[in-house]
């Protein structure tokens, strides 16, 4: 599958939910900014992967990230951060949003897993909806010490000019 087949808008996705439903096969959502692709994605990623037949990836639009996360990011615009996670051999299909939670998308896909890392516990978006449709919400161990937010921090102490 190339990587243009990968990225997909919602009625494409939406066709590809229905055949894989048709099919009997497990879709399994996530969804994130995914800024700077760095091992701990890559391991939660796999994860999820592993938790039915297809993967699908919510990823956050830039001006979604914006809003987030702050003016400054994201690092990677959304185009580029799409390509990277299609690159994913474990990775199905990314489709962006742009609201600021994938609730919506999440209620209009309705996958039969819905994973997301253990550091949102307190809360999930869409878990009502999947769990409503029979779904399960399963919650995935973070990589300590990786994440975006450090990557970013040990970028900014090597290149800041010293203080005098």
């Amino acid at each position: 599958m190339e990587l243009e087949g990968k990225i997909l808008l919602l009625p494409e996705l939406l066709a590809e939910r229905e055949r894989l439903r048709k099919a009997g096969k497990k879709l399994v959502f996530t969804n994130g900014c995914f800024d700077i692709l760095h091992a701990g994605h890559v391991t939660y990623l796999q994860f999820a992967r592993r938790q039915g037949d297809a993967l699908c990836i919510g990823l956050n639009s830039d001006a979604s990230v914006r809003r987030n996360k702050g003016e400054k990011r994201p690092i990677v615009d959304e185009g580029n951060r799409a390509k990277l996670l299609a690159c994913l051999r474990f990775v199905d299909y990314v489709v962006l949003f742009d609201e600021d939670e994938p609730k919506a998308l999440i209620e209009r896909l309705l996958p039969d897993v819905l994973v997301k890392g253990k550091d949102w516990a307190h809360y999930v978006s869409g878990r009502e909806a999947v769990e409503a449709h029979g779904g399960k919400v399963v919650l995935a161990d973070m990589v300590p010490g990786l994440s975006t937010s450090n990557i970013i921090g040990k970028i900014l102490d090597v290149y800041r000019p010293e203080e005098t």
